[in-house]
Parts: structure tokens; sequence; C-alpha cells
């Protein structure tokens, strides 16, 4: 028997929630990240739970399984990598996770005997473990987490003393 893995698959646009709610109703294991986001319209300002990942939903399952979760109303196609079904790992997940669950944007300043492009790992907080690499400069640091297997980014600011070059 084979193994269930988290496969990557690509929905229409903005039809996430939608297939996401339908492949439970199917009974597969659905995961979409969603990111609390502050929106603005001319009357009023709600917070609003949007996909971390546009247009891209996890679904723990076999690979033989994916035709019939390709029938889903609302999924496009499996993401490939490599020529392969895309699988997100389980730390990629644990990362995303505790991305999502912090909830923290913190302010800082320049990180010294760091550079743009070098890769870093968070030391302390509810990102603790993380590895990435760094993408903005002095004033403007940001940690950025690549998901290799699904192609996506996620940038994060992170206090300066949190960081440490690997």
């Amino acid at each position: 028997m084979q193994e269930k893995k988290w496969l990557v698959f690509y929905t229409k646009s903005r039809s996430e929630k939608a297939a996401h709610d339908l492949l439970l109703k199917f009974g597969f294991e659905s995961y979409l990240p969603l990111n609390k986001v502050l929106r603005q319209w001319s009357d009023r300002k709600k917070k609003v739970e949007v996909p971390l990942f546009n247009s891209y939903l996890f679904v723990r399952d076999i690979e033989a399984n994916i035709p019939e979760i390709l029938k889903t109303p609302g999924i496009s196609w499996n993401i490939r990598h490599n020529g392969v079904p895309a699988v997100l790992r389980e730390n990629e997940l644990a990362t995303i996770k505790r991305f999502l669950e912090s909830g923290l944007t913190l302010e800082i300043g320049s990180v010294q005997d760091m550079e743009k492009g070098d890769q870093v790992k968070i030391m302390d907080g509810p990102m603790k473990g993380a590895i990435g690499f760094l993408s903005g400069e002095y004033n403007d640091q940001k940690f950025t987490i690549e998901l290799e297997t699904i192609d996506q980014v996620m940038k994060v600011s992170v206090d300066k003393g949190l960081l440490k070059k690997v």
C-alpha cells in the first residue's frame, strides 16, 4: 500500500475555499492555509481570511487518487516538480502552520555580518528552527522561507537578534 503524502494542487482563481470544502465533503484530507489580513472598504475595515498561497491547495492522499481529486470542481491541475507530482514535506507543512500561528511581524534593524542572500536560521520564538534566506537589506530585513517543492516563498519580518547565519 502506498504512503499518503501531501500532494499539491492548483485551483481556479478564487476557488480555493470552495474546492477545499468539496474535498472534505468527498472524504479527502485537505489543507488550505488561511492568513488573516485587514481589508478596507469605503465604509469599513474588516479582518478576513485569505489563502496564504493563491490558487494552491494541499491534499493528503496517495498518487493513484490524483485523477479522482482532479474531478473536484474548482481543482485545475496537480502541481508537478521535475515531472513528478509535487509533495509538500512534513517539515514544510509544520513551517507553514507555525508561520500562521505566530501572527508576529517585528520591526528590525540591520543584521550584522549578514548580507542579502545569506542562508539564516531563526533561533527563538514561534518560528524557531525555520531556515531560509535573508531577502532584505539594512532597515528592511526580511526572512524568506522557500518551499522548493511548490515554488512558493513566504516572507516574514524577524528581529535581528533571532537570526543566525547558517
